[in-house]
């Protein structure tokens, strides 16, 4: 996916005042902090943002959460994924099934030393979930349809596996980033990859994602998923199935997210408002980038957590 564009020094001066002083008090995100990732740009920074965030995040061994790391779901190597607990007895929780990103090629729920996925675990059992951490194939070895297949086979494990570990089945929220909001896109819209009646969801939140591949020139990672014909490119999309779909959606993105995701996200969001059923919720996250909207999960910074949690409640 596009990697942006940094902000020229003239340009962070015109971005705070964009955020505005009444937002800059109003905010969770310490002052230093919002500077730095202006100065990032509009970027997709893994490493810098990770830097920035990292000192923030609790460290292992984590107190009062139980966590059971690896269980497979399938017969491929990446086929894994982690399920964090509350270490004591609790009645059933809702389930929140995490997907990361990584532009189709490269990611993982979890890399040794670093805090990030288990951070979006840590904050789900504090806030009243079971958490599901998962990875999946990658491209170029495994191209279309691998990750919504894979999303398929985590949603199934997880509806026949989670209640012996706390998490009530008729409850599974299933969530994902960048790639892996694609992924869980690809999984709602297209009914052919549900192997739970209904596709076992009560929901979907999906942050950053690509959701009409005909919108605009696919890059490299796209190509290496999705394949190089774009005749082939709309049927792949998710954009009409996710307008048919019962699924309830919530849609985020980042104010500092790459220019394609905010039109993505736009597009998605005007698309939903012709529904019978109405628009979709939706949020634009502030002043935030495409990595730090969840390297920040589990801070004081609870903008996007709250919309989450609201989302969670408002489904019946």
């Amino acid at each position: 996916m596009s990697l942006g564009m940094r902000l020229p020094m003239a340009a962070l001066a015109a971005a705070l005042m964009l955020t505005g002083p009444a937002l800059a008090q109003q905010s969770p995100m310490p002052e230093d902090l919002a500077w730095k990732l202006l100065e990032l740009g509009r970027v997709v920074d893994p490493p810098k943002t990770a830097a920035l965030y990292a000192p923030l995040q609790q460290k292992e061994p984590y107190q009062g959460v139980k966590v059971e790391r690896d269980a497979k779901y399938g017969p491929a190597d990446r086929h894994l994924l982690d399920v964090f607990t509350p270490d004591t007895t609790a009645p059933p929780r809702p389930v929140l099934i995490y997907i990361h990103g990584g532009g189709f090629t490269a990611g993982n729920k979890r890399n040794p030393g670093s805090p990030f996925y288990d951070n979006i675990m840590l904050w789900a059992v504090k806030s009243g979930f079971v958490g599901v951490n998962a990875t999946y194939r990658l491209a170029p070895a495994f191209p279309w349809p691998a990750g919504a297949e894979d999303v398929g086979a985590i949603v199934q494990w997880v509806s026949e596996n989670i209640a012996s570990r706390g998490g009530e089945p008729r409850r599974i929220f299933l969530m994902g980033q960048s790639a892996g909001a694609v992924h869980v896109a690809s999984y709602v819209s297209h009914g052919e990859f549900h192997k739970v009646k209904d596709g076992g969801l009560a929901g979907a939140i999906m942050v950053s994602g690509i959701y009409d591949l005909t919108a605009s020139p696919a890059g490299d990672a796209e190509r290496a998923y999705y394949g190089s014909d774009p005749s082939r490119y709309t049927e792949r999309s998710s954009l009409q199935g996710l307008m048919a779909s019962p699924i309830p959606f919530l849609i985020t993105a980042a104010e500092l997210d790459p220019p394609r995701f905010v039109e993505q996200f736009e597009l998605l969001k005007q698309a939903t408002c012709k529904r019978p059923s109405g628009c979709a919720r939706s949020f634009m996250l502030p002043q935030h980038s495409h990595m730090s909207e969840v390297y920040a999960i589990n801070t004081q910074d609870t903008r996007l957590t709250d919309e989450i949690v609201e989302f969670v409640k408002s489904v019946k």
